[in-house]
């Protein structure tokens, strides 16, 4: 019987190249809804983020695309803002979002960078006012994006 583990490469792949596919992007750490916020939030860190993602593959992370998911964030803050009562019952198809961004990238409508900012950012919506940051993030960052990204 063999002795695999989680960390072992895929069938057919060497442990080389299963390191060279692994993603690089910046970390996420400094992006932060808690109190008190930090001033450059949704200025230099959304900007930052903004520019690593609009310079990455050109045929992936249309403005379009990227769109979509802060529209979603935009739908999920007005519902959690109308009904802030019932933010439990909301929370699973908040992080759905991460499963859509996923598909997404087996799609190659976005790239890994993309990806993990998004799981990054709703892994610290736990109430309507970290979802209210999280959509204010991606507001931001949509807004350096389109300037970053002319398509």
């Amino acid at each position: 019987m063999s002795d695999h583990n989680q960390s072992s490469p895929r069938y057919g792949q060497s442990r080389e190249s299963s390191r060279e596919r692994q993603p690089s992007h910046p970390p996420f750490g400094d992006i932060r809804f808690a109190k008190p916020l930090d001033p450059e939030l949704f200025n230099e860190k959304a900007h930052t983020m903004a520019k690593e993602i609009a310079h990455a593959d050109p045929s992936r992370n249309k403005a379009t695309q990227l769109r979509r998911f802060y529209d979603e964030l935009i739908l999920w803050e007005t519902r959690v803002s109308q009904q802030p009562d019932k933010f439990d019952e909301f929370l699973p198809f908040i992080r759905m979002i991460n499963a859509k961004a996923a598909y997404a990238e087996g799609r190659k409508l976005v790239d890994r960078t993309f990806v993990s900012l998004m799981q990054h950012t709703l892994k610290q919506v736990n109430d309507a006012e970290s979802l209210t940051g999280c959509k204010l993030f991606w507001e931001a960052f949509m807004g350096f994006y389109k300037q970053e990204r002319q398509d």
